[in-house]
């Protein structure tokens, strides 16, 4: 049996915990907050899952066993996720995992973490698991497959008006009362719908297209009290082989949308999230041809479930790039950070991997 710490009794502490407990591992939980532990064991555990489990261990940051886990996820504010990233590389379980987004847009240590990841034997994961789950490696099978020919361009889109989010959250009673409604500290529509840039990325690499070389932005900045987010991010992409296409995260919309579509050169594929109330759908068309529709059936916590699953088949069969391994979580930084950049300067901004994880790699684009 596997063994896991869990930093963080928030939304997605609570969902890593079940899930990690449906596959039967031992599972303990840390906060700096006393009060968000009552709150998973007395209301959102038992809430969402019928009844609290009594083999969760709880306990505060400063009194959380070390040095014993298979696994350890930080699932906290993704301010504060690079000081605990670096201090469980110390504890060296096998496998670290980030919640997205991974860092800050200011890329704050994210280097930092990346040269430690390289230097410890923990293999450290972002949760980036739309990528993981079933409909999306139905996507991937076909496009990597020549279901559609060679790729031509690729749209993706998460676009999802954030009440849901704070109707998990009962607590918040809106963006200003967490990091969401505060875009420096990874919040707003380009920090928390990252998923869509990820998943863009993702589809990228599956068809040919390399890592994103130019980004080109427009944000939606949006002051309300102490908050300060982006309600949308608009964000054109370039790829080092000259694949262009288009994402589009925003936190205005509903009801919710959220889809990639994958355009080829003989056809046309489709996931679309939420499809029904039975799960994703993934969708194949070609000219002449009667549409393949496959619907996925998949409830929130199989979200999880997947993550873990994926995270589980790395101990015993690796691969040589994973899917969310740190590289494309902080590829994916790199974008949201060019983004930012982009809006502010008003113009494309180009990545020069050469230079590491840091800001110095965005560079303001200039033609030849």
């Amino acid at each position: 049996m596997y063994s896991v710490k869990i930093y963080g009794a928030g939304s997605i502490g609570n969902h890593l915990a079940h899930a990690a407990r449906q596959l039967g591992w031992d599972v303990a939980v840390c906060d700096v907050d006393e009060g968000a532990l009552r709150r998973m064991q007395h209301e959102i555990y038992p809430g969402r899952y019928g009844r609290w489990d009594d083999s969760i261990r709880l306990s505060s940051n400063d009194a959380a066993p070390r040095g014993e886990f298979d696994f350890i996820f930080v699932g906290t504010p993704p301010d504060r996720h690079m000081e605990l990233a670096l201090d469980a590389i110390s504890e060296a379980p096998r496998i670290l995992l980030i919640e997205k987004p991974l860092c800050k847009p200011s890329l704050e240590q994210a280097d930092d973490l990346y040269q430690a990841s390289r230097q410890s034997s923990v293999e450290v994961f972002v949760g980036y698991d739309h990528v993981v789950g079933k409909a999306n490696r139905m996507l991937e099978g076909i496009v990597a497959g020549g279901g559609i020919g060679d790729v031509v361009t690729i749209d993706v889109d998460f676009r999802e008006h954030w009440g849901g989010i704070f109707k998990a959250h009962p607590w918040l009673s809106g963006p200003q009362d967490s990091y969401l409604g505060y875009w420096e500290r990874g919040g707003g529509a380009s920090g928390e719908h990252s998923h869509a840039v990820n998943l863009w990325q993702h589809l990228a690499h599956v068809g040919g297209g390399g890592r994103v070389t130019e980004v080109s932005a427009r944000l939606d900045y949006r002051s309300e009290g102490e908050a300060n987010y982006d309600a949308q991010c608009l964000m054109s992409l370039k790829t080092e082989n000259g694949l262009l296409g288009r994402v589009v995260q925003d936190v205005v919309t509903r009801p919710t949308v959220k889809r990639a579509r994958v355009q080829g050169t003989e056809g046309v594929v489709d996931w679309i999230g939420g499809y029904n109330a039975e799960g994703d759908a993934v969708i194949q068309r070609r000219d002449g041809e009667a549409d393949r529709l496959e619907v996925v059936e998949k409830s929130r916590p199989d979200d999880f479930l997947a993550e873990l699953r994926y995270l589980e088949g790395q101990l015993s069969r690796p691969e040589e790039i994973p899917v969310t391994g740190i590289e494309r979580g902080l590829d994916s930084m790199l974008v949201i950070a060019a983004s930012h950049r982009s809006e502010r300067e008003g113009r494309r901004i180009s990545i020069d991997y050469d230079e590491g994880y840091k800001l110095s790699a965005l560079k303001g684009y200039e033609p030849t």
